[in-house]
């Protein structure tokens, strides 16, 4: 199965896609550099699903206490909870693809929001990151046999500039997305690694360039 991540590696560099994920090569990260980004999707997990937070919230310093206050009077997150940290998968032509969507929330009009938090930046072109595009792609299969009529929706919630990101779905986006996933798929799947590799600044600051021939 395909995730948003292994997508986009390869969209970046499919040298450092097989590196990472066919030859499974990995390099040790600091853990403090997710902290804060872990920490704020718990708590958001732990709330929306009624659990008490008195106690963890006095473990916050000052900085992530305020991306969570800002989290819990965001507008979107007001509305009905229906999941969070949740699988979702489909399969597009001959493609699994999947990943775990943050939290989903409804309207009374059965408009479904897939809610992303960033504490960090935000992706460049958001119509089209392959996080959008497989999150909305698996919850539009998953509400196919539920619903007779839905609309979908993608808020990246911006936690670093308090700003919301809202992506609006049609059943042309859709089989574009459709599209665009199996086109990058295929490449993947007759993708072999050349010698003959294009360098540019970017590779500076691979964590790959060492072994990078």
């Amino acid at each position: 199965m395909y995730s948003p991540n292994m997508l986009k590696t390869y969209q970046a560099c499919p040298q450092k896609y097989w590196f990472k994920y066919v030859e499974k090569i990995s390099f040790p990260q600091k853990p403090s550099y997710f902290e804060k980004g872990k920490k704020i999707h718990a708590l958001a997990n732990y709330y929306l699903r009624g659990d008490d937070l008195s106690k963890l919230e006095k473990t916050l310093n000052d900085d992530e206490l305020n991306i969570w206050k800002m989290l819990k009077n965001n507008e979107y997150f007001q509305k009905t909870y229906v999941n969070s940290e949740f699988d979702l998968s489909c399969k597009i032509g001959e493609y699994w693809i999947g990943g775990r969507i943050d939290t989903i929330v409804k309207d009374e009009n059965n408009s479904f929001y897939i809610l992303d938090y960033k504490t960090g930046a935000i992706p460049q072109n958001l119509e089209f990151d392959f996080q959008t595009i497989v999150y909305a792609l698996s919850l539009n299969y998953y509400l196919l046999p539920k619903y007779s009529k839905y609309k979908i929706n993608f808020v990246y919630i911006d936690l670093k500039n308090n700003k919301n990101h809202i992506i609006e779905f049609t059943e042309e986006k859709m089989t574009e997305y459709e599209k665009n996933i199996i086109d990058i798929c295929d490449k993947i799947e007759t993708y072999h690694p050349s010698e003959d590799i294009e360098y540019s600044k970017k590779c500076e600051f691979c964590e790959f360039k060492k072994i990078c021939n």
